[in-house]
Formats: C-alpha cells, sequence, structure tokens
C-alpha cells in the first residue's frame, strides 16, 4: 500500500524516498487513505469543500475548517486549533473526500462548527513541535516510576505532547478503575504543563504502538484497521480451528481481528452443511458426525456401536438420508453413500524447482587423471625429441 520504499522513522516521519509524507500516495503514513478524487474537477455549480483532515501522532486525526482560505495540499505541516494554545499536525486529506470520509466516520459535515486552521506551520514552531517530541521517552519512563510509586495498577503505554506544549496526553491502559487525581498532581509538578488522563483499550494500545504480526505483516489496527468489531471463540469453532489462546490472541492481548475477515463466508458455506447433532439412520444402526471438511464438502459419519470406523459423504449425500429420514424411512447403510476415493499415484520427489545435480559442475576424477596422464607423455616426447635433435 502507497509507497514501498518508505519506512518510518523518527518522530513517526518517513524514511527512505525522504519525501516527509508527500509522495503522492501518502502511503508513508498509519491508517492512511488514498484521495481518489483528486484528478477529478468538480461541477462548474459546485464549491469545493473548505474542510481538511489532520493527522497527529500514531494516526489520530481531526477535521478542520480552512477559513483563510490558505492553500493546502497533502503532506503541509499546519498549526491547528485547540483549546488551550495551538497543536501541530500534517494534512492528509483535502477536497471533497474530507466531506466522505466525515459522513463515514458519522460526523456533522457543517464547516462552521469546526476548530479552525491557523496557518501553516513556520520554522519556529516546527522546531519547538520537535523539541518536545524527543521529551517523550524521558517523560513516559519517568512518569511509570511515577506511578509505580503510588502503587497505582495501570500502565502509561504513552505520551503525546501538544504541538505548543502546553499540554501534555498520557495515554494508559487498566483492568480496574484507578483513583489518578494525585498522579497528576505529581506529574503536572514533575513536568511542568498541563496534563491529561486518557483511557485506552489493550486492541487501542497496540494500534498505538504498532507492530509486526504472526502473519509477517505489520498490524491492522495500526495500517488501516478503524473500527474495532467484537471477536468471540464462536468464529475459531466456525472456522474447524483449534482453542489455542497462544495462537489466537494477538499481540493486544485479545482475539486476532482477523478473525472475523472470512468467517461470513464460512458461515455462509455451513448453511449447506446438516447440523452436527443430527444422527442418520441405518438399518445397520445409527450414525453420527465425526468431522467436517468445509472447503472439500464432505463430512464423516461413523455407526455408534464402531466408532473407530469413519465413512466419508458428501454433503449432497448426507442431505438425502437426512431428508429419507425425515419421511420415516431408513437407509440400508453407509456404504452405498460413501465417496470413492480416487487413488493417484504418490511421487516420491519433484523436481519443483527446476534444479539439476549439486555435482553437474564437478568433473569426474578419472578424467583429470587421464588428461595429466596425456600432458606428461606430451611432456615426455618433446623432452626425447630435444634430445634427439641436441645429438
Amino acid at each position: 500500500m502507497g509507497c514501498t520504499s518508505c519506512a518510518t522513522g523518527a518522530n513517526g516521519q518517513p524514511k527512505g524516498c525522504k519525501n516527509n509524507g508527500t509522495c503522492g500516495t501518502d502511503g508513508c503514513n498509519k491508517l492512511t487513505v488514498f484521495d481518489w478524487l483528486s484528478n477529478m474537477s468538480l461541477p462548474s455549480e459546485m464549491k469545493p469543500f473548505n474542510a481538511v483532515e489532520v493527522r497527529f501522532k500514531n494516526g489520530r486525526k481531526h477535521f478542520y475548517q480552512n477559513p483563510d482560505g490558505i492553500s493546502l495540499s497533502i503532506g503541509d505541516v499546519v498549526a491547528t486549533e485547540t483549546s488551550p494554545g495551538h497543536d501541530i499536525g500534517v494534512v492528509t486529506l483535502t477536497g471533497e473526500l474530507v466531506r466522505v470520509q466525515m459522513k463515514k466516520k458519522k460526523e456533522s459535515t457543517k464547516v462552521e462548527a469546526l476548530p479552525k486552521i491557523y496557518r501553516k506551520a513556520n520554522q519556529k514552531d516546527i522546531d519547538i513541535w520537535t523539541k518536545y517530541r524527543e521529551k517523550e521517552p524521558e517523560v513516559q519512563k519517568r512518569s511509570r516510576e511515577i506511578a509505580m510509586q503510588l502503587g497505582l495498577k495501570m500502565k502509561i503505554s504513552d505520551i503525546e505532547f501538544q504541538g505548543d506544549g502546553s499540554k501534555a496526553i498520557f495515554y494508559y491502559t487498566a483492568e480496574e478503575r484507578v483513583d489518578f487525581r494525585q498522579l497528576i498532581k505529581d506529574l503536572a509538578r514533575a513536568f511542568g504543563t498541563r496534563i491529561e488522563m486518557k483511557q485506552v483499550g489493550f486492541r487501542q494500545e497496540a494500534a498505538r504502538l504498532g507492530g509486526i504480526g504472526s502473519c509477517g505483516r505489520e498490524l491492522c489496527c495500526s495500517t488501516w484497521l478503524t473500527d474495532f468489531r467484537s471477536v468471540n471463540t464462536a468464529a475459531a469453532r466456525y472456522q474447524q480451528l483449534s482453542l489455542n489462546p497462544l495462537k489466537l490472541a494477538g499481540q493486544c492481548g485479545k482475539l486476532k481481528c482477523c478473525l472475523n475477515y472470512e468467517l461470513d463466508t464460512y458461515l455462509e458455506a455451513l448453511n449447506e452443511f446438516p447440523k452436527n447433532d443430527i444422527k442418520l439412520k441405518t438399518e445397520k444402526g445409527n450414525a453420527v458426525c465425526q468431522k467436517i471438511d468445509i472447503f472439500k464438502g464432505l463430512i464423516w459419519y461413523s455407526y455408534i456401536e464402531q466408532g473407530m470406523n469413519w465413512h466419508e459423504l458428501t454433503v449432497e449425500n448426507a442431505n438425502k438420508i437426512i431428508e429419507i429420514n425425515k419421511k420415516g424411512k431408513k437407509v440400508a447403510s453407509l456404504e452405498e453413500y460413501v465417496v470413492e476415493a480416487k487413488t493417484t499415484p504418490k511421487e516420491l520427489f519433484s523436481n519443483v524447482v527446476g534444479q539439476d545435480s549439486l555435482t553437474r559442475f564437478d568433473q569426474p576424477k578419472g578424467k583429470r587423471q587421464n588428461k595429466k596422464k596425456r600432458r606428461n607423455k606430451k611432456r615426455g616426447r618433446s623432452k626425447n625429441r630435444n634430445t634427439n635433435n641436441n645429438a
């Protein structure tokens, strides 16, 4: 997605293409949105939407109005209105797509009610912003020490200074309710700034910090996922996954969000399968379901008295037997409906990469020895000729 040559460097700025987020695709940033309306012109009677989307630290985004009509483009650093003071952010969206994003996030599209953009950030604003961003790791370490001294059962996961340094937001996670009134006083005394505490969930914490998932890619919550749907173990059961908490849990300690991605497809496929608790009635006895394969559309049944002998049936044949049973009849046996397995000869080895023998460049020892003997014979003959000529 976006610029593949970019990587996140210090202060969240991209390194690699050195375009500082203005590489056109905006793929250097977290939770980025591609502006697919940028090359389309508006109708003549329609005025451009006078609002922009601004990104702050770790993907936090807000919408602002542009009352002075400043010419803004993706990647511009701007000073925005906050209470108190001002904040510094990076423009991520402009134009008509901002209206679409506001409707998607169920926010009011009244531009007059939005906070303002003061100006494009000058060098002084950027220097102050960078100065406080560099302090954040040290402040986070010190704040954790203060929380431990007060005996609070909480984890301060991230710090975010406002662009002018007048306020600091402390993001924390906690299992229970925490009384941090004394903590705010100690933090304000230690750092000399206004303190705001904001509790986040474990999924939101993982989204802010980022990381690499078990699939080898960046976490979905930190790159593109914005809404966190509830995930339960039923999603794993429907997909025939082993209920191993170590494999099903993500870096946030909760069930992985990707368990919901294919759940609807599995539920649609399972509508054709009979329920597992339905017994097939035959003259040889009742049969129960032992296993299903959603991809191949197969079900394995076994007689209650012969639990070790499984019989492989297709979904169509199993439904046929159930329909016959509903009419009060029994089939002769399961063997009449068993799928005939097609046996294919197994190859013990197949050259899948097209490689030749590893010793194809090695010459046999016998040929080397024969060449040496021929060379020695030629040398001996030449010596004999020279001695005869001298005589």
